[in-house]
């Protein structure tokens, strides 16, 4: 649920919503979630002072049951 949720807020954001991708991994210091970009979004998705990226992991952190970490990268 958190990944779909995170996915649809990032795609509603992005020009490219083709080339997003979110993955989950669980580690020692919890779940982490990556959302990939492509590169040109990557400046739409952090926004101005991290405002709009702040926000997302807000939202996640609000409808996660658990610790998750959200990691925004663009595409190498």
């Amino acid at each position: 649920m958190v990944l779909d949720a995170l996915e649809f807020l990032v795609r509603s954001i992005v020009r490219n919503p083709d080339d997003v991708r979110v993955t989950e991994r669980s580690g020692r210091r919890g779940t982490t979630i990556n959302v990939v970009v492509h590169p040109d979004d990557l400046p739409r998705v952090i926004g101005r002072r991290g405002r709009t990226a702040t926000a997302i992991r807000t939202v996640v952190e609000a409808i996660s049951r658990e610790d998750v970490r959200v990691n925004i990268v663009d595409v190498a």
